[in-house]
């Protein structure tokens, strides 16, 4: 069997003293923190659109990466080829998932029949790699976005017989991801959105994405398809508003349609910052909701102003993203998916080795430093006394729903001007930065 990366061997753990780039300083995937391993916390994955089909290309240039899996003339061949090079990708790396769309684990073809087949050819040979290497499919979707039938939506589009077409490669991929044992599906609308409200009845659309989801929802039932859906969060690119906003959005619209029990949220970074949110603030509005299901790990340039899904190297971000899902008490059966791409400059093999090492370091330091914020209860201790006056008292009585206006008034009376008390943000900052400097 050929061999896409005979120049890199399988990634080991080396320490933080190492400087060796094919080599992990901080994920030691045994290493116990907070009660389980690091492969238990964190359970990695590989986006297959990215690294294997990503090619570097732009609006403004051809793509620059080589890639010899994808060069048999017939797509077949070359899908097939592909899942070879993946799966020694994911080994060598030493994740234990990974996740793809339909259209980037086999080629499109002239009918929805011939699709499928290819689909099926593909997948066995992915379900074969599977069972031989133990790796498993943290998620698969379906893309509803990219052919040019989707080019007014998929399932809030005007026309019905687009959404029967969605529909269609939805009932397949849900399939396909019980054949697999997908842990999760995730349901991302990429243009479940409106370019301009002149020709779009915005209820209607949003009553037809309700209607497909609890379509799917039953027809996962009806073949005895186990996984977390997921729906993932997006302001806007490629439509100019999306549906699926942000997690406020979203839990919003579930529980506004009654799905808010069949669905939780795989949250994006850089989708995060395009709706103007920091990463921890989404991932902590859908923890809140108990409905932070998955996380695609990645980030944006705050300089640039669309979807950079840059490999993640902020270590505070990181930690703060690991202290919200230690504190819901993990992720699973979600996981840390690496939607994220080389920058258009970076034209080695050796770079996705590179970047996903980055990566997997920077999220295994982030999980150290939040496991010892927590085991010292910072910041958690302050924010519980910053809110106890809620816990005795007036407070008490207003949190139980026994005040009123009456008492309150009262009260105020009683007591006159509360009296100042300082949020210490500069004290929490500065000590937040001790944990990153301290953590080894």
């Amino acid at each position: 069997m050929t061999q896409y990366f005979p120049d890199v061997q399988k990634i080991s753990y080396e320490g933080p003293d190492s400087t060796n780039p094919l080599a992990f300083k901080w994920y030691n995937p045994e290493e116990v923190v907070a009660g389980k391993s690091m492969r238990e916390h964190l359970r990695f994955g590989v986006a297959y659109w990215h690294t294997f089909r990503g090619t570097g290309s732009d609006p403004f240039g051809a793509g620059t990466m080589p890639h010899p899996w994808a060069e048999a003339a017939d797509p077949v061949t070359a899908a097939e080829q592909t899942v070879h090079a993946a799966f020694e990708f994911f080994s060598k790396l030493g994740v234990d998932f990974y996740c793809f769309h339909d259209r980037d684990i086999a080629p499109e073809a002239n009918t929805l029949k011939q699709t499928n087949a290819i689909l099926d050819r593909i997948c066995g040979l992915a379900k074969q790699k599977q069972d031989e290497t133990g790796i498993g499919l943290l998620w698969n979707t379906t893309n509803a976005f990219s052919h040019p039938r989707f080019a007014n939506g998929a399932s809030t589009n005007p026309d019905a017989a687009v959404f029967a077409y969605a529909a269609s490669q939805i009932k397949k991929q849900l399939e396909i991801g019980k054949e697999l044992g997908a842990a999760n599906y995730v349901f991302w609308g990429g243009r479940e959105g409106y370019a301009t409200l002149l020709n779009t009845d915005m209820k209607r659309e949003q009553e037809h994405l309700a209607r497909l989801l609890q379509m799917a929802v039953d027809y996962a039932k009806k073949i005895g398809f186990e996984a977390q859906f997921l729906i993932e969060p997006k302001p806007k690119e490629p439509t100019k508003h999306q549906y699926d906003f942000d997690a406020a959005s979203v839990i919003s619209f579930l529980k506004g349609h009654g799905l808010d029990q069949h669905f939780k949220l795989n949250v994006e970074a850089n989708h995060a910052t395009l709706a103007m949110h920091s990463f921890e603030h989404d991932l902590q509005v859908a923890s809140m909701h108990g409905m932070l299901g998955s996380i695609d790990a990645n980030q944006g340039d705050l300089l640039l102003g669309w979807d950079t899904d840059e490999f993640p190297h902020n270590i505070l971000e990181a930690a703060m993203a690991m202290r919200v899902v230690l504190a819901q008490g993990g992720i699973a059966p979600g996981g840390l998916n690496f939607d994220a791409k080389l920058r258009r400059e970076s034209t080695d093999l050796k770079d996705l080795f590179i970047a996903h090492v980055s990566g997997m370091d920077t999220f295994a330091l982030g999980l150290k430093i939040a496991a010892k914020m927590a085991a010292d209860d910072f910041p958690n201790g302050f924010i519980r006394e910053r809110y106890a006056s809620y816990d005795s008292g007036i407070g008490a009585e207003i949190a139980s729903g026994s005040a009123d206006f009456e008492s309150l008034e009262a009260y105020t009376l009683a007591h006159g001007e509360p009296v100042a008390r300082s949020g210490k943000q500069e004290l929490l900052e500065a000590r937040l930065n001790q944990y990153l400097w301290q953590v080894r």
